[in-house]
Protein backbone atom coordinates (compact mmCIF):
# COMPACT_ATOMS: atom_id res chain seq x y z
CA UNK A 1 0.00 0.00 0.00
CA UNK A 2 1.56 3.27 -0.90
CA UNK A 3 1.41 6.08 1.55
CA UNK A 4 -0.94 9.10 1.05
CA UNK A 5 1.49 11.32 -0.15
CA UNK A 6 3.09 9.03 -2.95
CA UNK A 7 3.55 10.64 -6.30
CA UNK A 8 2.56 7.28 -8.57
CA UNK A 9 -0.17 5.11 -6.85
CA UNK A 10 -0.92 2.07 -9.29
CA UNK A 11 -3.47 3.85 -10.45
CA UNK A 12 -1.10 6.87 -11.71
CA UNK A 13 1.17 4.33 -13.19
CA UNK A 14 -1.72 3.33 -15.36
CA UNK A 15 -2.28 6.69 -16.23
CA UNK A 16 1.76 6.96 -17.12
CA UNK A 17 1.65 4.17 -19.12
CA UNK A 18 -1.31 5.13 -20.86
CA UNK A 19 -0.07 8.82 -21.70
CA UNK A 20 2.94 7.29 -22.75
CA UNK A 21 1.27 4.65 -24.87
CA UNK A 22 -0.52 7.93 -26.71
CA UNK A 23 2.68 9.08 -28.10
CA UNK A 24 3.48 11.65 -25.81
CA UNK A 25 7.70 12.22 -24.40
CA UNK A 26 8.09 10.31 -21.74
CA UNK A 27 10.25 13.67 -20.27
CA UNK A 28 6.77 15.55 -20.84
CA UNK A 29 4.55 13.16 -18.98
CA UNK A 30 7.31 12.93 -15.86
CA UNK A 31 7.30 16.55 -15.61
CA UNK A 32 3.53 16.70 -15.80
CA UNK A 33 3.03 14.08 -13.19
CA UNK A 34 5.79 15.61 -10.41
CA UNK A 35 8.65 12.60 -11.03
CA UNK A 36 11.57 12.35 -12.15
CA UNK A 37 12.26 10.69 -15.77
CA UNK A 38 14.06 8.05 -14.74
CA UNK A 39 11.03 6.91 -12.27
CA UNK A 40 8.98 7.00 -15.16
CA UNK A 41 11.50 5.24 -17.69
CA UNK A 42 11.21 2.58 -14.72
CA UNK A 43 7.42 2.21 -14.71
CA UNK A 44 7.47 1.77 -18.09
CA UNK A 45 10.22 -0.84 -18.55
CA UNK A 46 8.76 -2.97 -15.79
CA UNK A 47 5.21 -2.90 -17.38
CA UNK A 48 6.72 -3.97 -20.64
CA UNK A 49 8.25 -6.58 -19.27
CA UNK A 50 5.73 -8.11 -16.77
CA UNK A 51 2.39 -6.35 -17.70
CA UNK A 52 -0.07 -5.12 -15.77
CA UNK A 53 1.10 -7.03 -12.36
CA UNK A 54 4.43 -4.84 -13.04
CA UNK A 55 2.65 -1.82 -12.11
CA UNK A 56 1.77 -2.88 -8.42
CA UNK A 57 4.04 -2.03 -5.18
CA UNK A 58 6.45 -4.89 -4.06
CA UNK A 59 8.11 -5.95 -0.74
CA UNK A 60 10.73 -3.86 0.16
CA UNK A 61 12.76 -6.92 1.74
CA UNK A 62 15.51 -8.54 0.30
CA UNK A 63 15.14 -11.71 -1.54
CA UNK A 64 18.45 -12.86 -0.39
CA UNK A 65 20.42 -12.13 2.50
CA UNK A 66 24.25 -13.53 1.39
CA UNK A 67 25.94 -12.19 4.71
CA UNK A 68 23.49 -14.16 7.56
CA UNK A 69 25.07 -16.31 9.76
CA UNK A 70 25.07 -19.62 8.57
CA UNK A 71 22.40 -21.67 10.52
CA UNK A 72 24.12 -24.40 12.28
CA UNK A 73 26.23 -21.17 14.23
CA UNK A 74 23.07 -19.81 15.52
CA UNK A 75 22.25 -23.04 16.68
CA UNK A 76 25.63 -23.58 18.49
CA UNK A 77 24.55 -19.77 19.65
CA UNK A 78 21.14 -21.25 21.01
CA UNK A 79 22.95 -24.13 22.63
CA UNK A 80 25.19 -21.37 24.57
CA UNK A 81 22.00 -19.45 25.57
CA UNK A 82 20.13 -22.19 27.22
CA UNK A 83 23.01 -24.73 28.68
CA UNK A 84 25.00 -22.18 29.92
CA UNK A 85 22.51 -18.93 30.65
CA UNK A 86 25.12 -16.39 29.21
CA UNK A 87 24.24 -12.74 27.74
CA UNK A 88 25.39 -11.74 24.19
CA UNK A 89 28.22 -10.08 25.43
CA UNK A 90 29.65 -12.98 26.81
CA UNK A 91 28.77 -15.52 23.98
CA UNK A 92 30.09 -12.97 21.42
CA UNK A 93 33.45 -13.83 22.01
CA UNK A 94 33.48 -17.15 22.57
CA UNK A 95 31.80 -17.95 18.93
CA UNK A 96 33.83 -14.56 17.25
CA UNK A 97 30.95 -12.97 16.93
CA UNK A 98 30.19 -9.65 17.73
CA UNK A 99 27.83 -8.82 20.77
CA UNK A 100 25.05 -7.05 18.95
CA UNK A 101 24.34 -10.20 15.83
CA UNK A 102 24.71 -12.46 19.32
CA UNK A 103 21.57 -10.23 20.71
CA UNK A 104 19.95 -10.26 16.74
CA UNK A 105 20.56 -13.89 16.48
CA UNK A 106 18.38 -14.20 20.21
CA UNK A 107 16.10 -12.31 19.50
CA UNK A 108 15.03 -14.28 16.43
CA UNK A 109 14.95 -17.39 18.08
CA UNK A 110 13.07 -15.40 21.40
CA UNK A 111 16.04 -15.96 23.75
CA UNK A 112 17.08 -12.36 24.44
CA UNK A 113 15.86 -12.61 27.82
CA UNK A 114 16.48 -14.90 30.56
CA UNK A 115 13.24 -14.53 32.34
CA UNK A 116 11.60 -16.34 28.95
CA UNK A 117 13.81 -19.22 29.53
CA UNK A 118 12.83 -21.87 32.07
CA UNK A 119 15.97 -21.56 34.75
CA UNK A 120 16.60 -25.77 35.22
CA UNK A 121 16.04 -27.08 31.63
CA UNK A 122 16.80 -23.59 29.56
CA UNK A 123 13.60 -24.18 27.68
CA UNK A 124 11.31 -21.14 26.33
CA UNK A 125 8.37 -20.76 28.59
CA UNK A 126 5.27 -20.57 27.02
CA UNK A 127 2.62 -18.85 29.38
CA UNK A 128 -0.20 -19.66 27.50
CA UNK A 129 -1.21 -21.28 24.05
CA UNK A 130 -4.60 -21.47 22.53
CA UNK A 131 -5.80 -23.07 19.54
CA UNK A 132 -7.84 -19.48 18.54
CA UNK A 133 -8.24 -16.43 19.72
CA UNK A 134 -11.00 -15.70 22.11
CA UNK A 135 -10.54 -19.15 23.41
CA UNK A 136 -9.48 -17.55 27.29
CA UNK A 137 -12.20 -15.89 29.29
CA UNK A 138 -11.85 -12.64 30.86
CA UNK A 139 -13.30 -11.89 34.67
CA UNK A 140 -13.20 -8.16 36.02
CA UNK A 141 -13.50 -8.57 39.86
CA UNK A 142 -14.27 -5.11 41.33
CA UNK A 143 -14.97 -4.30 45.70
CA UNK A 144 -18.01 -2.99 45.73
CA UNK A 145 -18.98 -1.77 49.43
CA UNK A 146 -22.03 -2.12 51.33
CA UNK A 147 -23.97 1.07 51.70
CA UNK A 148 -26.14 0.29 54.74
CA UNK A 149 -30.19 2.05 54.36
CA UNK A 150 -29.81 5.23 55.11
CA UNK A 151 -26.24 6.55 54.03
CA UNK A 152 -22.68 5.43 55.18
CA UNK A 153 -20.63 7.71 57.03
CA UNK A 154 -20.54 10.63 54.14
CA UNK A 155 -24.68 11.55 55.45
CA UNK A 156 -24.11 9.72 59.20
CA UNK A 157 -20.17 11.34 59.87
CA UNK A 158 -17.26 8.65 60.68
CA UNK A 159 -18.47 7.49 64.15
CA UNK A 160 -22.18 7.08 63.56
CA UNK A 161 -21.46 5.47 60.51
CA UNK A 162 -19.11 2.99 62.40
CA UNK A 163 -21.52 2.42 65.02
CA UNK A 164 -23.92 1.15 63.09
CA UNK A 165 -21.85 -1.37 60.20
CA UNK A 166 -22.83 -4.13 61.72
CA UNK A 167 -21.76 -6.90 59.57
CA UNK A 168 -20.89 -4.40 56.44
CA UNK A 169 -17.97 -4.59 54.61
CA UNK A 170 -17.24 -5.67 50.91
CA UNK A 171 -19.37 -8.19 48.09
Amino acid sequence: MSHRNARLTVHGRRLLIARVRSGRPVAHVAEEMGISRPTAHKWIRRWRSEGDPGLTDRSSRPRTTPHRTPSAMEARVCRLRQDRKLGPARIGPIMDLPASTTHRILVRHGLNRLAFLDRPTGQVIRRYERDRPGELVHVDVKKLGRIPDGGGHKVLGRQAGRATRSGMGFD
